[in-house]
């Protein structure tokens, strides 16, 4: 027991530093303009995501997923995808002044949106949908989108593992995207509550789900969390494609795709399994497009543990 006790002291005290110094580095952060504080994390963490021994998983994820690419092509995409995650780490203390959008603007900001009467039609027409999104360039500013726009989408997000982390991400997030649901065992039947209501739901569909449905993902077998087509199943609901792509200048376009065919089965049901290696193949195509928007240190395929042994 007093082990036990030393050992989750020592994990909570890790935890804790490990936090103060992400505060303290984006308060640093804040001290800088906007463009100026992207850039420089953009650059820092091109420097140091490769001396980490999740370049090791990036760069297997990459030519798995690229075996036509050269090496010099892989690194090149790998530190993209470093840049990215700084970039996105470090627009988290802007937040609320990159998202600019105002549509009497004659030219645009920051923001430029496309889908614009698909946003409209939702708030005017009010009835339970889901959005699915996955990490591409800055996901974050999607939800701020829909509350600019009106829409009370309910948002299951997944916290930081740090406890110290999750609290401080969990209260910025509270405050400019409308209402969120962690990730836990319950997260489920409070969303299908959601829709039962008629209210909609955001999902980000890419993450690692160890108990999922067997599909692909750029060829390579993965698990897929079966819960958007469940849901959509249950309550046969549309769902539509969003994403963000980082423009050059610091800029950004929000993108909300027309309502996906939901694939069904000879009689009628939605066919689950179809579902989710659609929502696969959707994602698929975003990343190809743009590859060095994705974070591509996760792991996705389950290898980490083979790189390991």
């Amino acid at each position: 027991m007093l082990i036990t006790r030393l050992v989750l002291a020592l994990r909570n005290s890790k935890d804790w530093f490990v936090a103060q110094l992400a505060f303290g580095l984006l308060n640093i952060l804040k001290l800088l303009p906007a463009d100026g504080a992207i850039n420089f994390a953009d650059r820092v963490a091109r420097r140091i995501g490769p001396k980490t021994s999740r370049h090791t998983l990036t760069l297997t994820n990459l030519r798995n997923a690229y075996p036509e690419k050269s090496e010099a092509e892989i690194e090149a995409i790998a530190l993209d995808a470093w840049g990215n995650m700084g970039r996105l780490a470090a627009e988290y203390v802007f937040l609320d002044r990159l998202f600019d959008f105002d549509p009497e603007k004659a030219e645009p900001g920051r923001i430029e949106v496309s889908g614009i009467p698909l946003f409209m039609n939702l708030r005017d027409n009010p009835r339970p949908f889901i959005v699915f999104t996955a990490h591409t360039g800055n996901f974050e500013l999607l939800p701020v989108a829909g509350a600019a726009f009106g829409l009370d989408v309910t948002v299951l997000f997944r916290p930081p593992n740090n406890p110290y982390v999750a609290e401080k991400v969990f209260e910025f997030r509270k405050a400019r995207m409308g209402q969120l649901v962690p990730s836990h065992a319950g997260s489920s039947f409070t969303l299908a509550r959601k829709l039962e209501a008629g209210q909609p739901v955001g999902v980000l569909v890419d993450q690692k789900f160890g108990k999922g449905l067997y599909t692909k993902f750029f060829g390579q077998d993965v698990r897929t969390n079966p819960l958007l087509a469940k849901l959509v199943r249950q309550f046969d609901c549309e769902v539509y494609p969003a994403r963000c792509i980082r423009l050059p200048g610091n800029r950004y376009r929000l993108e909300l795709e027309p309502a996906m065919a939901v694939p069904r089965k000879a009689n009628g049901a939605v066919d689950v399994d179809a579902t989710a290696q659609m929502l696969n193949d959707k994602v698929e195509q975003w990343v190809r497009e743009y590859p060095g928007q994705w974070l591509w240190y996760h792991d996705r395929w389950n290898i980490k543990r083979s790189l390991n042994t």
